[in-house]
């Protein structure tokens, strides 16, 4: 069942990080009660899991709409990373970012999620990483870039820290 509604949510809904469709959410979904109600500790066994799921693709070449070791997008590697550890969240990046709770920058620890804003003529959510490690002021996180695939990169990089939105907390 769980496979199956996978393969219907990917099939109906590819999107990725810059796509501004819809995906179908299946209400009644227990992975989507448990996201609901998911609370836990900083570096929990479940954001260990999620991180350790998510470096699991590091090097993974960027493809629109991907969410195999194949290619991946920024959303799909998220999507999955959180599906494999029985968490639902929506496919998109801007969708993903009305999920959780938003939360400021210096409350950032592993499993959270960041959202960036990388089209300069919009405003628009279309990127999202996923923090990995935070050592004082240094946060990293895993993410996919078109030019690079699946990789680590530092919040403290000009360019991500120039174009980082907002913070959420799923966990």
């Amino acid at each position: 069942m769980k496979k199956t509604i996978t393969i219907l949510l990917i099939t109906i809904s590819i999107l990725s990080c810059k796509s501004t469709k819809k995906t179908v959410s299946v209400k009644g979904d227990t992975a989507s009660k448990k996201e609901a109600s998911y609370k836990e500790k900083k570096g929990s066994k479940e954001a260990n899991n999620i991180i350790k799921t998510a470096l699991s693709y590091n090097g993974t070449p960027y493809k629109y709409g991907g969410t195999t070791k194949r290619g991946m997008d920024c959303s799909g590697l998220i999507y999955i990373s959180f599906q494999e550890n029985d968490i639902a969240l929506q496919r998109a990046s801007y969708m993903m970012a009305t999920q959780g709770k938003k939360i400021k920058l210096k409350n950032v620890e592993k499993g959270d999620l960041l959202f960036f804003t990388t089209n300069k003529s919009s405003r628009k959510i279309n990127h999202v990483g996923l923090v990995v490690d935070v050592r004082g002021n240094e946060i990293r996180f895993i993410h996919s870039t078109t030019s690079r695939g699946v990789l680590v990169s530092s919040l403290s990089e000009g360019y991500w820290n120039y174009a980082f939105n907002h913070a959420r907390k799923i966990l």
